[in-house]
C-alpha cells in the first residue's frame, strides 16, 4: 500500500496530481492488520463459531485466524486500556480490534496461542471477583449493549445509559456467555428521543423519555438564546415568540404539540426539559436490520413508561429479562424476536410476556406506509401508492 513520503507535498499547478497527499487523516487501515490478515485479505472461505466467544476464519490458503471476543465497555480507564495492550502484545503480536458494540477482539493464528489466550483472559478479574474480560457475545446470544452517552456528558438525557447497561448485563450475563437463544439478540439503550443509539432497529431497546414540556426561564431566554433559532428547532412548530408582562422577549410552548424531544434545550439552555418525576424509560422491541427470513423491521413500543430507579433499574431489568426468557422459551430456531412476535401475533406476545396493552402503544403514524419501505424484499404496488398519496406521503 503506497503512502505519501512527504509531509505536505509540493503542488505544481501544471501537474496537479504530482506529489499529491492521499493519506490525510487516519493512517491507512492496512497498517493495523495482523500479518495473517494481510496475507489472506479477501481470501476467506468460511468461518465457524467454535464455542461462545471464539471464532475461526479459514482462508483458501489453508491459514486460520482464531478470534476471542470479550465484553468491553464504552468508557475505559487508561489502566484498563494498558491491560488490553499488554494482552495483545503478549499473545497477538500487538494487534487488537474493537467491534461496534464495544466488544474487544483478540486474534491469534494457532490453537496453542488460542488456549493460552483464553486461560489468560479467564484469570484476570476485578477485586470483587467479576471477570475483566468475559468471553462471549457470539452466535445465538446477547451481545454487548450498544448505548448512548447518558449522564456522562450529554445535555438532554431522560435516563442514564452507563448504569442501566451495567445493571442489564449483570442480569443477562449468562446469555452473553452461552449460545442458548433461538437467534442472536441485539439490545440497545438511548437516553432520549434523539436516539443516537440503535434503538429503532434492535430486538429489545430502552429509550429515555421526557413526559413534561420544557420549563421556560423567561429571565434568561433573551439573554442566552437566539429566539428565531429556538423556534425553528422544534420539529412540530410548538414554539412561538412571546413577550412577558414587563416587556421582555421570550417564547411560549403549545403543550399539546410538544413531543418532549429536547431539541429546543439544545438551542437554548433557558428551556430545561429534565424532570425527576416526569423522566423515565420506554421499552421497544421487535426491530432488526437483517434481511434474512423477513424484511428489516422497526422496533415497536411494548412498555410506554417505567420509572428511573437508579442505579439498578429493577423494573427495567425485570421486564427485559421476562421478554427475553419468554422469547427463548417459545421462539423457533433462528427466529428473531420480531419474527416470533409477528408469527404468534402481537396480542399473544403481550399475553405471554405479561405486559399490559394500553392506548399509548397504538402505532398511528400516518406516513408509516412510506417509512416502512425498507427492504429489498418489498415490491411497491399501485394500491400502496394510492394510499400513500391519499395520506399526503411521498
Amino acid at each position: 500500500m503506497g503512502l505519501s513520503t512527504t509531509r505536505f507535498g509540493v503542488f505544481n499547478p501544471e501537474k496537479p496530481h504530482e506529489n499529491r497527499i492521499t493519506d490525510i487523516g487516519p493512517r491507512h487501515f492496512w497498517e493495523f492488520f495482523p500479518p495473517v490478515i494481510q496475507r489472506n485479505y479477501g481470501k476467506w472461505l468460511y468461518h465457524e463459531i467454535l464455542e461462545p466467544g471464539v471464532l475461526v476464519h479459514v482462508s483458501e490458503t489453508g491459514e486460520k485466524v482464531y478470534t476471542v471476543r470479550v465484553g468491553g465497555m464504552r468508557t475505559m480507564s487508561v489502566a484498563f486500556v494498558r491491560e488490553i495492550c499488554d494482552i495483545a502484545d503478549k499473545y497477538c503480536d500487538g494487534y487488537v480490534r474493537f467491534t461496534t458494540r464495544n466488544n474487544i477482539e483478540f486474534m491469534v493464528d494457532s490453537e496453542e496461542k488460542l488456549e493460552a489466550l483464553k486461560k489468560e483472559l479467564a484469570s484476570r478479574k476485578f477485586y470483587s471477583g467479576s471477570y475483566k474480560f468475559p468471553i462471549g457475545g457470539t452466535g445465538c446470544s446477547v451481545s454487548n449493549i450498544v448505548h448512548t452517552q447518558g449522564y456522562v456528558h450529554c445535555h438532554t438525557p431522560a435516563t442514564d445509559a452507563s448504569s442501566m447497561v451495567k445493571a442489564l448485563m449483570d442480569e443477562l450475563f449468562d446469555y452473553f456467555q452461552s449460545m442458548t437463544l433461538p437467534a442472536k439478540v441485539r439490545i440497545a439503550v438511548a437516553c432520549c428521543l434523539n436516539m443516537c443509539g440503535a434503538v429503532h432497529c434492535s430486538d429489545i431497546a430502552m429509550v429515555g423519555i421526557h413526559r413534561k414540556p420544557p420549563a421556560i426561564d423567561t429571565e434568561y431566554v433573551a439573554k442566552l438564546c437566539e429566539i428565531p433559532t429556538v423556534i425553528a428547532s422544534c420539529p412540530l412548530g410548538a414554539i412561538s415568540p412571546a413577550t412577558t408582562p414587563d416587556g421582555k422577549k421570550t417564547v411560549k410552548i403549545r403543550e399539546d404539540r410538544c413531543m418532549f424531544c429536547g431539541n429546543c434545550y439544545t438551542m437554548c439552555p433557558a428551556l430545561p426539559i429534565a424532570d425527576k418525576e416526569g423522566d423515565g424509560v420506554a421499552i421497544v422491541a421487535g426491530g432488526k436490520v437483517s434481511n434474512r427470513i423477513s424484511p428489516p423491521k422497526f422496533s415497536k413500543v411494548v412498555v410506554a413508561y417505567l420509572p428511573n430507579n437508579f442505579p439498578r433499574f429493577p423494573e427495567v431489568c425485570q421486564t427485559v429479562k421476562k421478554i427475553l426468557e419468554t422469547y427463548a422459551k417459545h421462539a423457533r430456531k433462528y427466529e428473531r424476536l420480531g419474527d416470533w412476535a409477528e408469527r404468534i401475533g402481537w396480542e399473544k406476545f403481550f399475553e405471554l410476556c405479561e405486559l399490559p396493552f394500553t392506548y399509548h402503544l397504538l402505532d398511528d403514524y400516518r406516513l408509516a406506509l412510506d417509512t416502512y419501505r425498507t427492504s429489498t424484499q418489498f415490491r411497491f404496488t399501485e394500491a400502496a401508492w394510492e394510499v400513500s398519496k391519499a395520506a399526503r406521503g411521498i
